[in-house]
C-alpha cells in the first residue's frame, strides 16, 4: 500500500496519479497530514503490541503447565485474531519498533494524554522485561551463578538473514550476562565482530556516557568471537540462541553435547529447537514459554 498525507488535496491528487501508474488505485490511500503521521507510528506500535502480549503469556505459560505455542495456535485460528506475530520469543528489535512507539508515546504526553502514554508505554516495558527474564533464568538455572562459566552465544543479529543489531535482544542478554561475569563466546554468521563488540560498549554506557574501566576489562577478557557454533559451544556450560538462523536447526547436536561440560544446557530464546530431540541426547532444555 502507498499513504500519501498533506494539508492540499490537489497535491495529494497529483502525487497519487504519479503513484497510479504502477500501483493499483486501492492500494492508494490518501489522508490529512496527522492521519498518515500516525498511521505509520500505529502499524508498528499494534505490531510490537501483539509480540509482547504473547511474550507476556509466555511468561505465565513457564509457570504453569501450559505451551505457548499451543496456545498461540489456539487463538490464532480465530479469525478476529489471526496467527500472524504470535511467536513467543526474547523480545522484538530492529530500528522501527521501539521508536516508533516512543514517538508515540512522546505525542500523547505532549497533548496530555498521560494514560495513552502509559499504556502504550507498557508495550517496550514487557518487551525489556522478556529479555531480562530470560537472562535471569540463565543465571538462576545454572545454580544461581554464571561467573567464570563459559556461554555460547549463537547469535547476535536481530532477526535471521541480516546483520542489523539495532536494538537487538541478544545485546542486552548478553550485557547482563556478562555484569554476572559469565565468559561469552559469541557466533553469528553475518555480524562482524567489531560490530558486537561496539554494541556491547554502547549498551554498557553509564549515564554519562561513558564505559567504565570495569565494563571495559569485561568486554575486553570476557568476550570471545566464535567462527562457528561448535567452536563457540565447545567445553561451554551452555548454549543460547538468540536469533533464529536455520542453520542452527540442522547441526549435529551429538557433537556439540559431548564436547559441553556436563550437565549441558541450552537455553532457546526463539524457539527454534527442537527439545523432543536434544532432550532425549541428554541435554537440559530451557525455551520461551515452555514449562
Amino acid at each position: 500500500r502507498v499513504l500519501i498525507g498533506g494539508d492540499s488535496a490537489a497535491a495529494i491528487e497529483s502525487l497519487a496519479v504519479i503513484y497510479g501508474r504502477w500501483i493499483p488505485r486501492e492500494k492508494i490511500l490518501t489522508t490529512n497530514l496527522w492521519s498518515s503521521e500516525l498511521s505509520k507510528l500505529t502499524a508498528n506500535a499494534f505490531l510490537a503490541q501483539r509480540v509482547s502480549s504473547i511474550n507476556a503469556i509466555s511468561a505465565l505459560c513457564e509457570a504453569t503447565e501450559a505451551d505457548v505455542d499451543e496456545v498461540a495456535r489456539a487463538i490464532g485460528t480465530d479469525s478476529r485474531i489471526g496467527p500472524k506475530f504470535l511467536k513467543a520469543s526474547i523480545g522484538f528489535g530492529g530500528s522501527c519498533f521501539q521508536k516508533d512507539i516512543l514517538n508515540l508515546v512522546y505525542l500523547c504526553e505532549h497533548f496530555g494524554l498521560k494514560e495513552v502514554a502509559q499504556y502504550w508505554e507498557q508495550v517496550v516495558v514487557i518487551n525489556d522485561y522478556q529479555k531480562r527474564r530470560f537472562g535471569e533464568k540463565i543465571v538462576t538455572t545454572l545454580f544461581n551463578t554464571v561467573s567464570n562459566k563459559k556461554i555460547a552465544i549463537w547469535g547476535w543479529a536481530f532477526k535471521k538473514d541480516t546483520n542489523d543489531t539495532r536494538e537487538s535482544a541478544a545485546i542486552y542478554v548478553c550485557r547482563d550476562l556478562l555484569r554476572e561475569r559469565a565468559k561469552l563466546h559469541i557466533y553469528d554468521p553475518r555480524v562482524s565482530q567489531s560490530q558486537i563488540r561496539q554494541d556491547l560498549e554502547h549498551a554498557m554506557l553509564d549515564a554519562s556516557g561513558q564505559l567504565s574501566a570495569l565494563d571495559k576489562m569485561l568486554i575486553d577478557q570476557n568476550v570471545s568471537i566464535a567462527a562457528d557454533s561448535y567452536q563457540a559451544a565447545e567445553d561451554a556450560h551452555a548454549v543460547v540462541v538468540l536469533t533464529e538462523w536455520d542453520e542452527f536447526k540442522t547441526l549435529d547436536f551429538k557433537r556439540i553435547y559431548d564436547a559441553m561440560q556436563q550437565p549441558a544446557f541450552v537455553f532457546d530464546g526463539r524457539n527454534v529447537l527442537d527439545r523432543q530431540v536434544l532432550g532425549a541426547l541428554g541435554f537440559e532444555v530451557h525455551a520461551i514459554g515452555k514449562c
